[in-house]
């Protein structure tokens, strides 16, 4: 049209008040049904659109939803964010997404970041050395909304949306016995996680007792380590028959360094992992996973946070179920 549509302009053409213009324009009840079509029609005409920054300022509300992850690259965190965003959008808001590239301060430089820009809650998965706890205690005195997923703290004072880890830890566990393994190199994350924790601590509190069996562990920091504690293992005369894997990113140092040998899977060495379900599908053959979506829990997420925008209530801690997904790497 060649210059900006307004509430104004839009009531000089029709001869109404703002008021009125405004008011049809939000389908008020004391505007009559023909008064609103032509408000609608011409405001159509003129491309108009509400100033959204007034709007904010005048409901307090920015309708933005801040969301934090360590890591933009991971498949995990990816299919969460595409599921958030999803769910957000049918709800009329906007996500601003912010990488703390597993880093303190940058975690706490973005969490002052989304209360500069007035973001209506928070969703954050947390890194390995965190003190987002503090500043989001501060958020919810706030009235800012503030839900944990996926790596989340131990204390109960804060929402909560994460994978079952203790289940899928027992799945596993149950699952290698099934396989009659007896030498396993099972590898874990970040000690200082409580994602990395209870896995852990579940799978090895099933295994000590089943006799027979040598479960050795390795704390791996990401991918590179991960092939580092695999390779090491597998020059051993006492080589594992199995490796276990918590966390994709794990499973991609494991096959790095399977792959620099002439093992055979399943038939001289059997994996299995913890997984989103992508990266055991681009190997041959496919690894089976205990599947941990992020997808599913993007939208579980997404939903606890539009309950806390509609109305703040108690903390509640929920759990993503998890299931096995056999592939062709367990024999």
């Amino acid at each position: 049209m060649g210059q900006t549509a307004t509430l104004k302009k839009i009531s000089a053409q029709l001869n109404l008040s703002i008021s009125t213009v405004s008011r049809a324009l939000k389908n008020h009840p004391d505007i009559s049904e023909n008064t609103k079509r032509k408000v609608r029609e011409l405001a159509a005409l003129m491309e108009y659109e509400p100033n959204s920054y007034a709007v904010n300022l005048r409901t307090n509300k920015s309708k933005v939803i801040g969301l934090i992850v360590p890591d933009i690259s991971n498949t995990f965190n990816d299919s969460f964010i595409a599921a958030a965003e999803t769910a957000a959008r049918k709800a009329g808001y906007s996500v601003l997404i912010l990488q703390s590239a597993n880093d303190t301060q940058q975690e706490a430089d973005n969490l002052r970041l989304c209360r500069h820009y007035r973001v209506d809650g928070i969703l954050i998965s947390q890194c390995s050395e965190s003190i987002a706890t503090g500043l989001a205690e501060k958020y919810n005195d706030a009235g800012i909304p503030v839900v944990f997923f996926d790596r989340v703290p131990d204390s109960g004072v804060f929402d909560t949306v994460c994978m079952a880890d203790e289940e899928a830890a027992t799945i596993a566990a149950h699952t290698i016995t099934t396989y009659l393994k007896k030498n396993i190199l099972a590898l874990f994350g970040i000690p200082a996680l409580s994602i990395s924790r209870k896995r852990k601590e579940t799978f090895l509190k099933i295994l000590k007792d089943k006799p027979g069996i040598e479960v050795r562990t390795a704390d791996c920091a990401d991918s590179r380590q991960a092939t580092l504690e695999v390779s090491r293992a597998l020059e051993e005369k006492q080589r594992p028959d199995h490796i276990f894997c918590m966390s994709d990113e794990l499973l991609i140092g494991t096959m790095k360094a399977l792959h620099a040998t002439n093992l055979r899977i399943p038939e001289d060495i059997t994996v299995l992992a913890i997984s989103n379900g992508l990266i055991p599908d681009l190997f041959k053959p496919t690894i089976s996973y205990i599947e941990t979506s992020g997808y599913e829990l993007g939208k579980l997420a997404m939903q606890r946070m539009l309950e806390n925008l509609e109305n703040k209530t108690a903390p509640r801690t929920i759990l993503l179920p998890a299931r096995l997904v056999e592939g062709g790497s367990l024999r």
